[in-house]
C-alpha cells in the first residue's frame, strides 16, 4: 500500500510521529570509512546508515581531503 504524500514537514510529523526518542543501534556494521565528503559513495553510505538506524557520522570517517586526486578540466 503506498504511503500518502504529505505536503510539508508539519503534516508529515502529525502523520507519521516525530523521532524525538530515536535512540540509534550501532551494531557490527556501523564502522567508519575513507569515504570524501561529498562522494556518491559517502552519500550511499549514509543513505543505508539512516535505513539501518544508525547514526549518521562516525569517529573514524575521513574528515579531509589530504591524498586524493581529482579530475581537471581545462577552462576554455
Amino acid at each position: 500500500m503506498p504511503k500518502e504524500k504529505v505536503s510539508n514537514v508539519f503534516e508529515a510529523i502529525l502523520k507519521y510521529g516525530h523521532d524525538e526518542d530515536f535512540t540509534p543501534s550501532l551494531g557490527n556494521t556501523f564502522i567508519g570509512t575513507d569515504y570524501p565528503a561529498g562522494s556518491p559513495d559517502k552519500i550511499e553510505l549514509l543513505r543505508h546508515r539512516v535505513e539501518l538506524g544508525q547514526p549518521l557520522w562516525h569517529e573514524k570517517d575521513r574528515c579531509d581531503y589530504s591524498g586524493l586526486t581529482g579530475a581537471v578540466r581545462p577552462r576554455e
